[in-house]
Order: structure tokens, then sequence, then C-alpha cells
């Protein structure tokens, strides 16, 4: 099934090769070659997926995706980075970027992951169902892909939304880092449990009153993460 994608490069070379590989596969792609242009294109053709590098021209490839989140879009994002420090692709993940790749990096690879995020992006929209769970002051309606705090709207990506709805579906529950990566990611992913930290920051900043001291989603010492019901919360 072809995807509409926007590769967002400014090494003309670089942006040639991903588009021919991902033509390959037979999505329909296009290409800017800054920022300022990528945030308009999603804005106007809301592609299924965005190959973004960090170091674009007028506007980086990290705010970027900081200013898509903020907007709400969800669309999947594999950034492309030089950068190779744990806190620099941390970042990244931070700013709400599902997947992404160190260069150098093999076309082959890319195109791997870009498949991957499209299955997962695909699975989650097919297996929404119409219901709602409540889980104290948490609510989740998966059909609608909304969420509520105490009856405040929460705008979430699909990554941070499929998290926490696994965690919703057995509230009290303490799931490890493995789990949630199975669940969240898929069997057949190589991502980080850092990767899972990162998210969870993520959700904590959007769903807690205080992030610091966190009445929704907690951390279990040396065993993983949980939302808690109305036996364990606060």
């Amino acid at each position: 099934m072809s995807a509409r994608i926007l590769i967002a490069e400014d090494d003309e070379k670089q942006s040639r090769l991903i588009r021919i590989y991902l033509e390959r596969e037979g999505n329909a792609v296009q290409v800017v070659a800054d920022g300022r242009a990528a945030l308009e294109k999603v804005r106007s053709v809301r592609p299924d997926l965005v190959v973004l590098d960090v170091m674009l021209p007028f506007v980086d490839g990290l705010d970027v995706c900081r200013i898509l989140r903020s907007e709400g879009s969800d669309v999947p994002i594999l950034l492309l980075t030089a950068r190779s420090t744990e806190e620099d692709l941390l970042l990244g993940l931070d700013l709400g970027a599902d997947d992404y790749l160190t260069k150098p990096y093999s076309p082959r690879e890319l195109t791997a992951r870009v498949r991957a995020l499209l299955r997962r992006s695909r699975a989650t929209g097919a297996a929404a169902r119409e219901e709602l769970l409540t889980v104290g002051a948490v609510e989740l309606d998966t059909a609608r892909f909304r969420v509520r705090v105490a009856g405040r709207p929460v705008d979430l990506t699909a990554k941070e939304f499929a998290l926490l709805e696994a965690l919703a579906r057995e509230p009290g529950r303490v799931f490890t880092r493995t789990q949630i990566i199975e669940r969240v990611f898929g069997f057949d992913s190589d991502v980080l449990e850092r990767t899972v930290d990162a998210h969870v920051r993520n959700l904590r900043r959007k769903l807690e009153d205080d992030p610091t001291r966190p009445r929704h989603l907690e951390t279990v010492y040396g065993r993983g993460y949980r939302l808690a019901d109305g036996e364990y919360g606060a």
C-alpha cells in the first residue's frame, strides 16, 4: 500500500537517493530543501510520513518537529541526524520524533524504518475502536483519538497515545520498558529503553499538573511504569 511521504533534506544528492528508494516501494514522494517549506507542505498536503533532516536552512529539523507537535500534528517523523550523542538523539524524541537515523546511514535501512513506521501508524488507526477508557481523571476516546485529564483536552502524538492506551487498558499494572516496547513499537523494533523514558517524559508534561510529582503516570523504581488507578493513585 503506497503512502504520501515528504522528504525535508537540503543535500540534493541525499534527497535524490532517498526519493529513488522510497518510490521503488510504490510511495508518492515530495521533496523540500528547507524547514520553512517543510512546515508549509505538511500543513497543506498532510503526508503520511515525514523524513526530516535536522540541519535544515531557515528552520532546523528539531524546530520543525517541535512546531508540528505543538500544532497537534501526529504525522510520523523519521529524523535524520549527524549528531550521534545520546543527549542529541533523546532531544529529538523529546520534541516528538517517532524514530531517528544517524548519518551515514544505509538507504535500505531507511526504507525499512519507513515501512515499520507506516505499518505501526496504520495498525494504530485500524485497531481504534468506538471505546472510552477512563482511569481516574484520565479519559481516552480511542476511536476519535482524544484525551482529557479532569475534563481538560490534551493533544498527544500517535506514539504517546499508543503508550497511554496500553497502560490504560490495564490500570495499576506495572509495565517494564521491554513490555512497553513490544506493545507500542512492535516485536521487530530495535527501539532503546531510553526511548520509552523520553516518551514518558513527554506524556507527563502534558498529563500532570506537576511532572516532577506525577499522580497519573507513575514510576515503579526498578520495574517500570503504570497508570495509577483508584487503588494506587494519590
